[in-house]
């Protein structure tokens, strides 16, 4: 059967149109003869919304009687029974209701392209389960319905539904988003202009980088090697001198041009390293490279124009700038072209910009000697020997004269040592032969004929030869140290940059697989532990093409592995670091339980001081009330004995209101507190806490709406909640004040706020009154144990919900109590697990 087609509309905030664009896109098919029905569409009371369900088939929804509550959500089986050509599907991150096939929306999407039918979804940049936690640094709210990348991202179609944000809030102003209760908190939360920005830039940006993969795949399927230029992509090659600065100024300048612009370094680590690298200036120019918005990566090759070049086209660089050579005129005279030369002539289709600065050109230096003597030095040696011999020749003739035979034999030594330096034993070899036979043809008598009539003649060529074998001897073992040396500074540069990556907040294990990747030129590189893989970077085919096992058991798979002996060293190297990596992920993640036993302990022996001396209280003033009760020596009038016994009754109603406490902290604490969350109005909890506290008009101010839509939480616990924290609020308001409590709607849940106007709490603080047994300055023998605020925020976590504090206008303290409203979230009743360490003795 053939799979369905997925459409996604994806939109930056709630009210841009997704939902509005995907009816206009049903009744669009259905005029060109598609079968089209609506499987759940969500108004949310928008008249220009509904209207476009008019005229459309609607699969009637199921319903689910939970708790009491009726719930109704799409009926999948209805509409795979239907089975229509294309399902619109309203909220693809939706959290079904209790009853259906599967825990989300996504998982029923992808039963109905199994059968074949093709759907068009929405969702919000927000729900995506990789940006949880940006979102949430931008916006300060949590998303619990969320949808995974990979759902989205494998869609056949994705469509960016876009709205200015300033237009976007003159939408919710003109009340086409949300009812008018809720538009000027929505307009001073959620959707703030900045909000509104920052995730219009993510919901762009996704779809680039989505649009960006595709394209690669495109290209990989269609077998298209060469580079399309979509977006300018600019690789600025840094060697570690003191050009780079300048170097990267000049390509974030050319990145900036254009839209879009990437800009990126690469830093080529070689065997042999560079003679006159500055220490420090890469690191600096890593610095700089950051504050300019780049990337950093570093790879490691003999070859550095090929690899530089190779690098590019991995990244699908469009630009690559380098600099003017450091070289001088003679050096490139003798020694041929190049990097700059090199990797212009290799790039292709990639532009190459060369940079002049303040060190091109630089003085006489003596060519780089490789590890074990190039074959390019070899025949350059070669060359110089037969292009320097002849000259020689010919200018030691115009001074033929016998005597002059020992300049003419130190003039062809001089010859062998400089040939013998530049390329070693056989170059050498060759030319004290060539040499010897050179001064006895030229100038030892009989002149142009060869003859060995001395046998000193023939002990003069054997020491050419012997000279020419121990020069070049001391070459080849000098060049095998350097090589040495230099390998073991391209092995620290590698592992400097990786350190680097984890000092600045990177996953150690990840950083280590990510520039492994990098450096070695792989298609990509994983960690595997069994069936878990905890790291990978780059893409594989079905499996991968070598693997190394670990000591710790785990296992490293390469894909693309380059064929390059030489690099295995130094592959081990990074092994070691991998495997020590993931030594220390296990022993964190050993502590992290360990702090957690250790904080309940803690919590354990804080309630055990408690009962030894907030309980004591209590006990004895019952205690000494029923003893005097009791005394028969003791004449007491009915009014003593009421006040005793009303003294009795609450000191043991205080007790059992600490010891209740005590056992709710615990649970909360041991990660025992069951939850049974269900549909609840917030007024069926207030009055009973405010009836509890006997509170009246005179110290509460309730601002209640009536359309405040009810909440998914436990009755029993969010009265318990309200209770504590009306208590907290009414004991730190001045006399005469009235403490507030308000609520409204916004984003999926209902906040609920407690306002007080007394001292408040500092900032810095704020996080310490959510600590068991915590107080802020002197309590008296009424100001219990510090629990109120604590088991306030176990309760409200337990239920799905958050709690936070801040200022009150006019000065004081706001509690604010965020809590889903019903049908957002699954009511199935839950074990909460809730840890936290007190430290110290603060508020409560």
């Amino acid at each position: 059967m053939r799979r369905g087609k997925l459409r996604v509309l994806l939109g930056a905030a709630p009210g841009v149109g997704k939902t509005f664009t995907m009816l206009e896109e049903g009744r669009r098919l259905r005029g060109e003869g598609k079968d089209v029905v609506v499987a759940v569409v969500e108004t949310h009371g928008r008249a220009a919304t509904a209207a476009l369900v008019d005229g459309l088939e609607v699969v009637p929804r199921r319903e689910a009687l939970h708790r009491g509550v009726t719930l109704d959500d799409m009926d999948l089986e209805a509409v795979l029974t239907r089975r229509p050509d294309v399902a619109l599907v309203d909220e693809l991150a939706h959290t079904n209701a209790p009853g259906g096939a599967h825990e989300k929306r996504w998982q029923d999407v992808e039963a109905l392209l199994d059968a074949g039918i093709s759907v068009i979804s929405t969702v919000n940049i927000q729900h995506m389960q990789s940006l949880g936690d940006v979102v949430r640094e931008i916006t300060g709210t949590v998303q619990r319905e969320t949808v995974p990348d990979g759902v989205v991202r494998a869609a056949d179609q994705i469509e960016v539904v876009d709205l200015s944000p300033q237009a976007l809030r003159d939408r919710l102003a003109d009340g086409l988003v949300y009812p008018a209760s809720r538009i000027d908190a929505a307009l001073s939360n959620y959707f703030r202009l900045g909000n509104l920005t920052a995730l219009r830039e993510i919901a762009l940006l996704w779809l680039a980088d989505e649009v960006d993969d595709a394209l690669k795949a495109y290209r990989a399927e269609h077998g298209i090697d060469h580079r399309w230029e979509t977006r300018d992509r600019v690789l600025v090659a840094l060697t570690g001198g003191p050009e780079g600065e300048t170097l990267l100024r000049r390509g974030a300048r050319i990145a900036a041009r254009g839209a879009g612009g990437e800009l990126a370094a690469v830093h080529v680590t070689t065997n042999d390293g560079l003679r006159d690298r500055h220490p420090g200036a890469l690191g600096k120019q890593r610095a700089l490279l950051e504050q300019l918005g780049g990337t950093f990566h570093q790879v490691v090759g003999d070859d550095v124009p090929t690899t530089l070049v190779r690098f590019a086209r991995s990244i699908d660089a469009t630009q690559i700038v380098i600099g003017v050579s450091r070289r001088s005129r003679l050096v490139a005279a003798l020694t041929g072209p190049g990097i700059g030369n090199t990797v212009i002539q290799e790039s292709g289709d990639i532009d190459v910009h060369v940079v002049t600065h303040e060190r091109a050109g630089g003085g006489f230096a003596l060519p780089r000697l490789g590890g074990s003597l190039s074959p390019a030095r070899v025949l350059a040696a070669f060359g110089v020997s037969l292009g320097l011999g002849p000259l020689l020749t010919w200018l030691l003739s115009f001074g033929n004269d016998p005597d002059a035979i020992t300049v003419d034999v130190l003039a062809y030594q001089l010859l062998v040592l400089v040939v013998a330096l530049t390329g070693g034993m056989l170059p050498a070899v060759f030319t004290a032969v060539l040499s010897g036979l050179s001064l006895d043809f030229f100038f030892v008598q009989p002149l142009y004929k060869v003859t060995v009539q001395q046998p000193w003649h023939l002990v003069a060529l054997v020491m050419y030869v012997v000279s020419a074998v121990l020069v070049s001897f001391v070459v080849d073992r000098s060049a095998r140290r350097s090589r040495t040396a230099r390998r073991a500074a391209a092995e620290s540069g590698l592992l400097v940059g990786i350190a680097g990556s984890v000092l600045r907040g990177d996953d150690a294990l990840q950083a280590l697989v990510d520039r492994t990747r990098e450096a070695f030129g792989y298609a990509g590189v994983r960690v595997r532990q069994g069936d878990a893989v905890p790291a990978t970077s780059g893409t594989f085919g079905d499996r991968p093409d070598a693997t190394t096992g670990l000591p710790s058991g785990a296992v490293l798979e390469f894909a693309g592995a380059p064929d390059d002996p030489t690099q295995r060293r130094l592959l081990r190297v990074v092994e070691q670091q991998i495997d020590a990596a993931l030594e220390h992920r296990a022993l964190t993640e050993t502590a992290t339980d360990a702090e957690r036993i250790q904080a309940v302990d803690r919590v354990r022996s804080a309630i055990l001081a408690a009962v030894s001396h907030d309980v004591r209280r209590p006990i004895a003033a019952a205690s000494a009330a029923v003893q005097t009760l009791q005394a028969r020596d003791i004449t007491l009038t009915a009014a003593d004995q009421a006040a005793l016994l009303d003294t009795a009754n609450q000191s043991l109603g205080a007790l059992a209101t600490l010891l209740a406490d005590l056992l709710d902290v615990s649970r909360v604490q041991a990660g025992a507190l069951a939850v049974h969350r269900a549909t609840t109005p917030l007024s069926t909890v207030i009055a009973p806490a405010l009836d509890e506290l006997e509170l009246g008009p005179d110290d509460v101010d309730l601002d209640l709406p009536k359309d405040t839509p009810p909440v998914t939480a436990d009755p029993v616990l969010l009265q318990r909640v309200v209770v504590n924290l009306l208590a907290n609020a009414v004991r730190h308001a001045p006399a005469g004040s009235r403490v507030r409590v308000g609520a409204s709607a916004f984003a999926g849940n209902v906040e609920l706020r407690i306002a007080d106007h007394g001292p408040g709490i500092p900032e810095d603080r704020r996080e310490d009154v959510f600590q068991p047994f915590q107080r802020l300055g002197d309590t008296d023998n009424d100001s219990g144990l510090g629990l109120g605020l604590a088991l306030a925020r176990g309760f409200t976590e337990g239920m799905g919900g958050s709690i936070e504090v801040d200022d009150t206008p006019g000065g004081g303290l706001t509690v604010i109590v965020r809590l889903p409203i019903a049908g957002h979230l699954d009511l199935e009743p839950t074990t909460h697990r809730h840890t936290t360490a007190p430290d110290g003795e603060a508020a409560g």
